[in-house]
């Protein structure tokens, strides 16, 4: 059976996609990986004959069939907003992962996020990502307040606003930065210590 990550923000922006393009690149040097892009503007699809480390497949409607599939790990890229799919996706999943920026608005759309994960009684394989942090900048503690009511695990790693995770779907991922590198090892590792 495959692990299933899910990667899931109503919001969009908060930079799910490249999220999820860094972490299956690192993580299939070691394994099978696929990225299913349920995103109906497919940025990932769109870049499917680019990627020669992963498989990326484009939206199906049939869910149960991912059950199915052979691999080891299995990312699921959602779109910008709460689509139908969703709680079905929440619940075949392993993990969780919110990816969201620092701000207040950011917040704000969360909570939508998290209230499905809750319904569907998955907060404790939750996992909260802060992307794209601007450098030179703390989280704010109004922003770790907002998120305690939910009782969601937030990431010891945080992944900065740099051009090298911008650039890293055209260029096979960040080996070339390695301060980025270093932030999606750490972030990995997270990951994979909290599938186990």
């Amino acid at each position: 059976m495959p692990k299933i990550i899910v990667l899931t923000h109503q919001k969009g922006g908060v930079g799910k996609s490249t999220l999820t393009f860094n972490v299956a690149q690192n993580i299939s040097s070691s394994s099978r990986v696929a990225v299913l892009d349920f995103d109906l503007q497919g940025s990932l699809s769109q870049i499917k004959e680019l990627v020669t480390d992963f498989d990326i497949i484009p939206f199906k409607e049939n869910l149960d069939s991912i059950l199915e599939l052979d691999y080891d790990f299995i990312f699921i890229d959602t779109p910008p907003y709460l689509s139908n799919h969703l709680p079905k996706l929440i619940s075949i999943a392993d993990l969780i992962i919110v990816p969201t920026k620092a701000g207040i608005l950011d917040l704000l759309a969360i909570k939508s996020t998290l209230t499905i994960i809750e319904q569907e009684q998955r907060t404790k394989d939750t996992l909260i990502v802060f992307n794209m942090v601007k450098p030179n900048t703390t989280l704010t503690l109004d922003i770790l307040i907002g998120l305690e009511e939910y009782n969601v695990k937030i990431a010891n790693t945080h992944i900065s606003d740099l051009v090298a995770f911008t650039r890293s779907v055209l260029l096979k991922g960040v080996t070339n930065d390695k301060n980025a590198q270093k932030q999606i090892d750490q972030l990995t590792t997270e990951i994979l210590t909290k599938l186990i």
